[in-house]
């Protein structure tokens, strides 16, 4: 399955899909990484790697569906089945999401539904939740909205402030992330409109995250 990886800024989880999609074992190959910031630090990495990078500008656009356009274009250019946002900060097009249904992941430091969008470490805290984790689920048009995939849940202590929080989250998303990419290449998971379908197999993998 070839999968473009789509990153804004450092690219921590890019880094991790890519470890995975290196193993010999893997189903899934990383073929492009497109950022919407020419700065980003993941762009170094992924060329080290030798992958793919095209960056171009958002800021070079009139409006999200002129650059959502643009982006199809280069993920169909270099023939990408799948993509995964991997702190990706921009929000999709209504359109763009449905070219991709079905066949686009994100993951978000929160155990949705609970605290979509920014700041969600602060938000866990201020409501005085006792776990936290993260979740990948199905892009679908909105902020964090789609079908679950995956969760991977930490205990929150009470001596837990934002920055020790998201560093054990960001452990998690680290684990999850790849682990899921590799059950939709092995076709273990299945989303029929917004069902999603788990094999024994996919079933047993996810247990991992339980805590």
């Amino acid at each position: 399955m070839r999968v473009g990886v789509l990153i804004s800024g450092f690219g921590s989880n890019m880094m991790k899909l890519i470890e995975s999609c290196e193993k010999n074992d893997s189903k899934a190959s990383i073929e492009l990484v497109f950022s919407n910031n020419p700065n980003a630090k993941g762009i170094e990495y992924a060329k080290s790697k030798g992958i793919k990078v095209i960056s171009i500008d958002h800021k070079n656009y009139e409006n999200r569906d002129e650059f959502d356009n643009q982006v199809n274009k280069v993920l169909l250019d270099h023939d990408i089945e799948f993509i995964c946002n991997a702190g990706f900060m921009r929000i999709h097009s209504d359109n763009f999401v449905k070219k991709w249904f079905n066949r686009h992941l994100n993951i978000h430091p929160s155990l949705l539904p609970s605290f979509k969008g920014l700041n969600t470490h602060k938000k866990a805290i201020e409501a005085g939740v006792k776990f936290a984790g993260c979740t990948v689920h199905m892009v679908r048009p909105g902020v964090d909205e789609g079908p679950i995939i995956g969760q991977a849940i930490t205990s929150l202590d009470a001596s837990d402030n934002e920055e020790l929080l998201a560093a054990k989250i960001l452990k998690l998303e680290h684990r999850l992330y790849p682990v899921c990419l590799q059950l939709f290449a092995e076709d273990l998971i299945k989303v029929n409109h917004d069902k999603v379908n788990y094999s024994e197999k996919a079933i047993k993998r996810l247990e991992d995250f339980k805590i």
